[in-house]
């Protein structure tokens, strides 16, 4: 599978050791998130979309601080008021945690964003912007899995549970949208410093 154990161990080693020397606010949180794995950053997503009880896709605050203690960021008080205001550019006292993990997420070239674009669209076969383990059939083949061969899993089940490897622990749904796509490449992304190494992972093994 694309973005594997190896790289997101080496990830989380390399963020754990450069938050010990960085001071950026968005960026020791976004090391922070890269140091659980490379689904660290959809993870706090998550823990921000239960604290919005109106559905309205903005935090104030005071949800923002709660939502960072939820979900174990280490940061004093000032700190987090310091990336809250860096964040609510118009001074609004709300921020939009869509732009906010955006914002949050490590830096692509251009040419790592297309191939990623790419192996989302070939294995969101139905079009409709997730992937089920629907999806993921005649796309992904289970037949020289392991597990499959010494009949330990199912196809549905090994195809849940690459799904899975794209979800935080807690939030296991079975379905993999766009952006939880993005923001588990992102993670991906960060720990693989050559344009061409990533293309040419992502290309062999989505075969694109």
């Amino acid at each position: 599978m694309a973005g594997t154990s190896r790289h997101n161990r080496e990830m989380m080693i390399n963020a754990k050791k450069q938050l010990a020397e960085c001071s950026d606010p968005i960026e020791r949180l976004r090391l922070q998130c890269l140091s659980r794995g490379c689904a660290g950053i959809k993870g706090l997503g998550r823990t921000f979309r239960i604290m919005d009880d109106d559905n309205n896709r903005t935090l104030d605050l005071k949800e923002f601080i709660k939502g960072l203690n939820d979900y174990g960021v280490l940061m004093e008080k000032e700190e987090a008021i310091n990336l809250f205001q860096q964040f609510d550019r118009d001074g609004s006292g709300q921020i939009d945690f869509d732009e906010f993990l955006i914002t949050l997420r490590p830096p692509m070239s251009n040419a790592r964003k297309e191939v990623v674009l790419q192996a989302f669209k070939k294995l969101d076969k139905t079009g409709d912007g997730v992937i089920t383990v629907e999806d993921l059939k005649g796309v992904y083949d289970v037949r020289k899995h392991p597990k499959y061969l010494n009949g330990e899993w199912t196809e549905d089940q090994i195809f849940r549970k690459f799904l899975d490897s794209f979800d935080s622990p807690d939030d296991k749904d079975g379905k993999v949208t766009k952006d939880e796509f993005w923001n588990y490449y992102s993670g991906v992304s960060a720990s693989i410093d050559n344009d061409v190494y990533f293309i040419l992972m992502m290309k062999t093994a989505w075969r694109l």
